[in-house]
């Protein structure tokens, strides 16, 4: 008599593109990053295209975000991600500094909202007044939302 054991696989989370706020109906974001306007002490004034929020539909056990770079130069990204919750606090999820090569770029997460948060946005920043540099460079983001 022969035992067979069997392993049942782990069941992968299904993912879902979650749609950016105000955007064209692609869940795909492409951006060049703006230079700000400086005031005397070097302190970005004004609004910039930085920030990019992703609507959160349901409930998500996780989110993935995903950044790549597109210009044909290589420029450092400053790039920071919350995780945004409907009693209007936030948590930081992502906070790099990136030199990749263009049409490489990173996932970052997956990441779990803490136990009673309920996610309202997931908010990806590319571009700060500390990294001149990057003014000009574009890039694409994305954010999943994973059972």
């Amino acid at each position: 008599m022969a035992i067979v054991l069997a392993t049942s696989p782990v069941a992968a989370g299904t993912c879902q593109f979650l749609m950016p706020i105000g955007g064209d109906g692609s869940t795909t974001v492409t951006k060049r990053v703006e230079r700000p306007k400086l005031s005397p002490l070097s302190m970005a004034l004004g609004r910039t295209n930085w920030n990019t929020d992703f609507a959160v539909t349901k409930p998500y056990r996780s989110y993935k975000l995903f950044f790549t770079a597109q210009s044909t130069e290589q420029a450092r990204y400053p790039i920071k991600a919350y995780l945004k919750f409907t009693d209007g606090s936030h948590l930081q999820v992502v906070n790099e500094s990136m030199k990749p090569p263009i049409g490489q770029g990173a996932m970052f997460g997956p990441f779990s909202p803490p136990a009673g948060q309920a996610v309202s946005q997931v908010n990806f920043k590319v571009g700060a007044s500390q990294e001149p540099g990057s003014s000009g460079f574009s890039y694409r983001i994305s954010v999943q939302g994973c059972d």
